[in-house]
Formats: structure tokens, sequence, C-alpha cells
């Protein structure tokens, strides 16, 4: 495994292509579609489940040499680890990685949100953001916020060449927002953008249920484009 470095321009993102991708959640649809994509682009990706044997079988329907193997196996052999479950077993899951985390890049990508009646709605957690909460419970570990407004259907679709748009990513060290930067830029069509410190995580995780609004009324798979950067 090697370390990113720390690139000497805002535009002079480092190379990111030998380091280990891992994908917590990596059996669900956001997580096998980052999977897939980061995989057909190049990159080493380890999925992880609670399950080896589920992981295994994931890995083995994407192809592209990805591997599978259980969640604290999956953060121990990576370099950058994606945090891809679903909102309600986030912490635990967390608190249960800790020690394979320590010194990681993580990248939370998790979206707190409620449905009802009138559809998805955002959910403000006590620590105040999905990626805050991460950054609390994993205090050695490299803490970013990203890969929120993609659409699982355009990542899983091998008909897509392109997925067109923008990645917002937050967090406090420059070094690792670089890298994660630089990880959405493999994935043809995408660019990753700073966007500030994790205390605006809540704004980001949040806007995804007016996508999810959006995506109802026009029958899309909207995304976001940053422009004049």
């Amino acid at each position: 495994m090697t370390d990113a470095t720390k690139p000497s321009s805002p535009y002079d993102l480092p190379d990111v292509s030998g380091l280990v991708v891992g994908v917590l959640g990596g059996t669900g649809d956001q997580g096998r579609g980052l999977a897939y994509r980061l995989a057909e682009a190049g990159q080493q990706v380890v999925i992880g489940s609670r399950s080896a044997d589920r992981a295994a079988n994931a890995a083995a329907e994407l192809g592209h040499g990805v591997r599978g193997a259980d969640n604290a196996r999956c953060a121990r052999e990576s370099d950058i680890v994606i945090i891809a479950v679903p909102w309600d077993g986030h912490k635990a899951l967390l608190e249960t990685l800790r020690p394979e985390l320590v010194g990681k890049i993580v990248v939370d990508c998790v979206n707190p949100l409620g449905f009802d009646k009138k559809g998805a709605y955002a959910l403000k957690p006590e620590e105040g953001s999905a990626a805050e909460q991460a950054a609390l419970l994993l205090p050695e570990s490299r803490v970013t916020a990203a890969f929120h407004h993609l659409s699982a259907v355009l990542l899983q679709d091998p008909g897509v060449e392109q997925v067109d748009t923008d990645v917002l990513v937050l967090g406090e060290e420059r070094a690792a927002t670089d890298a994660v930067q630089a990880l959405a830029g493999r994935i043809p069509g995408m660019r990753g953008v700073y966007a500030g410190r994790l205390r605006n995580a809540h704004q980001v995780e949040a806007l995804v249920a007016n996508l999810i609004s959006t995506n109802r009324r026009y029958k899309a798979h909207a995304g976001l484009r940053v422009t004049d950067v």
C-alpha cells in the first residue's frame, strides 16, 4: 500500500491509481456501483460485508479484479475506505471498525434520510451530519465526505460510459480531500470539487432529498455540476 502525496497547487491532484479502495456496504446498490466504476477505471477494489461469502459473491459478479471480504478485513487491506452503508447501521459499524480504520482516509457518503407519504426528507444527526458522526467515532482516521449525489442506477449500468457529475468533497485535511478528489476523477465523467470542512456536510447530505424529488418528477437520474471552477 502507498501513501497519497500532497499536491503543490489546487489543481495538481495526487496520483491515487496505486491505492487500494475498500467499500464498506459494497453489496448495496450505491456501494456496488462505486466499486464497479472504480474497478473498471483500474483501481484495486475490495468490497466489505458482514458476511465474507456474500462479499465474495458480489465481487465475483462485478469482475474487474474486485475482491470480497468481511468488513474488518476490507478496512485493514485498504488505503481509502468508502462508507456506503444505510444510515441506521452507520454508527454501529464504525464503532466496531475503529482499530482497523486508524490512519486510513475514510470517505463517508451516507445520507441520513427519512421517508413519509410526502417523499424523502433530511434527518439532522445529533453530531450535525453523518460525516461529523464518523469523525467523532474515528478520531485517528482521516475522515472526509463525498459521493453523496450519485445515481446508483447509472453507476451500475454498464451501458453508461460516463457518469457526468461533480462530486463535492469535504474534510479537514487538505491531503485527504485532494486524494478523494483525485479518486472521483478516476471515473469517466466525474470531477471532484472541494466544498468545505466537515461542519458543512449536513447540507450536502440533505441535498439528496431534493435530488430524489427531482428524479421522481422528471423520471431522471439527476446529478450536480459546479460552474466556473
